[in-house]
């Protein structure tokens, strides 16, 4: 088993830069990818960004190439969202996603691990 525990959400202002942490716990050697997933209520979980734990390859949904930058500390066993320039659409909790399956993209499922969540709100 795998814990994931999100943290550095919060209330900022249209523009602003916000940091997402999430620290993993458990077997997190059998991690193959880590990503970021956003939701917002009556609304689906939407792919944000994905990392490959060993050799660092990302991918971001369109929404945010440019403005967010996905990376991550091994030895810390920690996953980071840099997010910059945000805006009220940005709005949402935030969710971290660890996966044993290999594969690439936005590719997880319920079956992964998931933490519980970093709300994060951009007022204008």
């Amino acid at each position: 088993q795998v814990q994931l525990v999100e943290s550095g959400g919060g209330l900022v202002q249209t523009g602003d830069s916000l940091r997402l942490s999430c620290v993993r716990s458990g077997r997190t050697g059998t991690i193959n990818r880590m990503a970021w997933f956003r939701q917002t209520p009556g609304k689906g979980r939407e792919f944000v960004a994905t990392i490959l734990r060993l050799i660092g390859s990302t991918m971001y949904a369109d929404s945010v190439q440019g403005r967010f930058t996905i990376s991550k500390n091994n030895a810390k066993n920690a996953l980071y969202l840099q997010m910059n320039n945000l805006k009220p659409e940005d709005s949402a909790m935030y969710y971290c996603v660890a996966s044993p399956r290999p594969g690439t993209g936005s590719g997880y499922s319920n079956n992964d691990y998931w933490g519980q969540g970093t709300q994060v709100t951009v007022s204008t």
